[in-house]
């Protein structure tokens, strides 16, 4: 009885030692979630158990908007945030993120650009400033195919009134009411929603590619833990666990692919063009 005792002691006190190394081996990264995009963190939510079977325990911080962000990402209270490539571009000019995986679609694509709606019938886009003369232009904020494409071709100095959706989907149907007289959104928001509406068409688009919602971590953050969470996104693809399928299928995607700053090469000449520079505090 007394050996059992001490057996039954002994093994309590390996479970506890395994158990705390196992704590300690879990390493913390906490993604930066912007607290005006509801749903943001539910979204995500399937990577916490994933990543938690590669040894990296996931927690989100809220953010209220991209200036509070970078300077969250400056001083490592932040490790990383799921990013459209406008914002994403412009925390890489500030040099205090670089990106290193980007989501694949079930249907392929990981990229996406602008594209200009308007009545069917309107004239071609001719991809001049001028084009927009006069006429009110609604787009979302901040995006690359969107308010950042407008602003580097300058067509801030030739609209009569410009305009800022909530979204993409908002720009699209402020159109289609004759709010604005063009908008200028997303081509893969386009293709999911032009169904709902015959009366608008495509006159132009922008002729080079961005990086589809990229993750993008602080240069603070230790190389080894950021190598870490790349090999296991990239990794998701061929992983047949019950956990990595369960992202898939709510992410909606087929996995991620590594991402690098050269991969944003157009988006980054969009911000040049536009003016964006390290000093941007995330409004035109």
């Amino acid at each position: 009885m007394k050996a059992k005792k001490v057996f039954v002691s002994i093994l309590l006190v390996a479970l506890t030692i395994c158990f705390t190394l196992g704590l300690a081996s879990a390493e913390q990264l906490k993604i930066a979630i912007m607290q005006d995009k509801k749903g943001a963190a539910a979204k995500y939510k399937p990577l916490v158990p994933y990543l938690k079977t590669k040894g990296i325990d996931v927690s989100f911080v809220g953010t209220p908007n991209y200036t509070a962000a970078a300077k969250m990402f400056a001083s490592g209270k932040v490790d990383a945030m799921f990013s459209g490539s406008g914002v994403a571009g412009s925390m890489i000019i500030k040099d205090v993120s670089y990106p290193i995986v980007r989501p694949l679609a079930k249907d392929g694509t990981s990229t996406y650009w602008a594209v200009v709606l308007a009545k069917k019938g309107s004239p071609k886009y001719t991809g001049s400033a001028d084009y927009f003369k006069g006429k009110r232009v609604i787009y979302a904020a901040l995006a690359s195919s969107g308010e950042v494409y407008f602003h580097s071709i300058g067509g801030n100095k030739t609209a009569s009134k410009m305009m800022k959706a909530a979204s993409h989907g908002a720009a699209i149907d402020a159109l289609a009411r004759g709010s604005a007289d063009f908008a200028v959104v997303k081509n893969r928001v386009w293709d999911k929603m032009k169904s709902k509406y015959p009366d608008l068409a495509v006159v132009g688009n922008d002729t080079g590619e961005n990086p589809n919602n990229s993750l993008i971590v602080a240069k603070s953050l230790d190389p080894a833990l950021s190598g870490k969470v790349s090999s296991a996104l990239i990794g998701l693809m061929q992983d047949g666990s019950q956990s990595a399928s369960d992202v898939r299928e709510k992410m909606k995607i087929m996995g991620f692919i590594k991402t690098t700053k050269q991969n944003f090469s157009h988006t980054l000449q969009l911000l040049d063009n536009a003016g964006v520079d390290s000093g941007f505090d995330f409004q035109f």
